[in-house]
């Protein structure tokens, strides 16, 4: 009989990854979680769209509000748009969906 490790072989379990809709709003007086609507995550974030930096308050913003580190964050689509894809690893769909209707 062979053991679990000889019929697993070389298998290895990718960390958790999720994807989310975002719609952001630039130029807001603060950062925040608006809600979801139809399936898009809303959030407003205090920075200017100009030269990548409403992306990085962005990232700086989910990392904090989901408690993982501004490396588990990407934004896949829409760099330039108000719409953008966001990959976030380390966290299941369930995980980041209930702490960002918590915040």
């Amino acid at each position: 009989m062979t053991s679990l490790h000889d019929r697993m072989g070389n298998i290895m379990a990718e960390k958790e990854q999720s994807k989310i809709a975002v719609h952001i709003q630039p130029n807001a007086s603060q950062n925040d979680v608006v809600g979801f609507k139809g399936g898009v995550l809303q959030v407003r974030i205090a920075a200017p769209p100009v030269k990548g930096r409403a992306n990085q308050e962005l990232i700086k913003f989910l990392s904090n509000v989901l408690g993982v580190s501004k490396s588990n964050l990407t934004i896949q689509k829409g760099i330039t748009g108000r719409k953008k894809i966001v990959a976030i690893s380390e966290l299941g769909q369930e995980q980041v969906v209930r702490l960002l209707e918590r915040y």
